[in-house]
């Protein structure tokens, strides 16, 4: 995946437009150093026109010695000869106009061409998408839209589905499924450095939608024991093993939460139409915009959407300063699903909040987009046409 250097965030946004899905940005060059380490397998490095033009020739200078493989395109306001000359001697593959996005574009895909002749025919790994379902409130309901999301990706085609408990302490998708899995993500403590597929596989527990589970520990003390960096170690081995890896996260911004959101590509954010919850997403919002996570690539998810409290979801948008993606009614039959252990999108997927989750599911996947489920009973029509996917998410 690309990862791009830039420290103005509208700037960053503009720039992630122009480039792959799943692109990565950070806002200095000490932040893209510890992203490299964490990911030996990068192959481009985009340096933005905020970045002057001194740090950006030393971080050429650097990887031209340090990571050879990995191509590295400069983006300036303008381009000169003085700039070119320098660029080039420094080891920079492109210098583009930040103007320029056919230019970006195709410096993007020359890289991916350099990367993929150095691994060899087949040898570009396999990479996912990390979809995290995250609420800074508990009792939202955050748990039961991971699990249905999970199981509306693989209703939408998606090949491979793996949905991860990280809600270490107290993670109920084992239970929402109904599984009883052996093994949980706290078989791999101590296997930091040497995590791979295949001691992974055995930790996964399949359930009956050929969504795999990595299930949390049974004891809340484990979380203890469980590191930032094996989070993010087992997030990148899923990656490469799934088409999509759902994440439910605990309600907090603790250290693993936040690994888990640093390496994020698409976000799903839970809320509720009270007012100590919304005042909480707020909150997180902005605190993702400070962290520049999944810029671009956030959906809010209003569950209990009918309640009459006197908030409404035009006054939710108005608060939280974006669209609701989809909006799921208080329904009993939710409940009874979960409770018998077959969440809605399985045991009744002509039910309003199963199509509310489909449609979710068909936008993060980049399919057909249906409108949001309104508060109600009726399944909506789809809508034809494809959806344009966003980038984005900073480290």
């Amino acid at each position: 995946m690309p990862v791009l250097v830039e420290p103005d965030n509208a700037t960053a946004e503009s720039l992630l437009a122009a480039m792959p899905h799943g692109t990565h940005a950070v806002g200095a060059p000490d932040r893209l150093l510890a992203w490299l380490e964490l990911h030996a397998d990068e192959y481009l490095v985009v340096l933005g026109p905020h970045l002057d033009l001194d740090t950006a020739v030393a971080v050429c200078e650097d990887l031209r010695v340090s990571r050879p493989a990995v191509s590295v395109v400069l983006v300036r306001t303008e381009v000169d000869v003085p700039v070119l000359t320098r660029a080039i001697k420094a080891g920079a593959r492109d210098v583009v106009e930040v103007s320029d996005a056919t230019s970006i574009d195709a410096a993007v895909r020359r890289a991916h061409e350099v990367y993929t002749a150095l691994r060899g025919p087949g040898g570009a790994a396999h990479v996912g998408e990390i979809v995290t379902v995250f609420s800074p409130k508990g009792g939202v309901g955050k748990t039961t839209v991971a699990v249905n999301l999970a199981l509306a990706l693989t209703e939408q085609g998606a090949r491979k589905v793996c949905l991860l408990d990280l809600d270490l302490a107290f993670g109920d998708v084992a239970i929402t499924m109904q599984l009883f899995p052996t093994h949980s993500i706290e078989h791999a403590v101590g296997s930091e450095q040497t995590l791979d597929s295949s001691m992974l596989d055995g930790m996964l527990t399949r359930h009956p939608s050929s969504v795999m589970v990595l299930a949390a520990p049974t004891h809340p003390d484990v979380r203890e024991r469980i590191t930032p960096v094996l989070v993010s170690r087992t997030l990148k081995v899923l990656r490469e093993e799934f088409d999509y890896v759902v994440v439910d996260t605990a309600p907090s911004f603790d250290d693993l939460t936040l690994t888990a959101l640093d390496e994020t590509d698409q976000c799903v954010l839970v809320a509720t139409l009270d007012v100590p919850t919304l005042k909480n997403v707020k909150v997180a919002l902005e605190t993702l915009d400070t962290l520049h996570i999944a810029q671009g690539r956030r959906h809010l998810l209003l569950n209990r959407a009918d309640d009459a409290v006197g908030l409404g979801p035009e006054k939710v948008e108005a608060i939280l300063g974006m669209p609701i993606s989809a909006r799921l009614a208080t329904s009993v039959e939710i409940a009874a699903a979960t409770n018998a252990g077959n969440p809605i999108v399985a045991a009744q997927p002509g039910h309003a909040s199963s199509q509310a989750m489909l449609a979710l599911a068909s936008q993060l996947s980049g399919g057909s987009v249906a409108p949001p489920t309104p508060a109600g009973t009726s399944a909506p029509e789809p809508e034809g046409g494809a959806r344009k996917r966003l980038f984005g998410r900073k480290k």
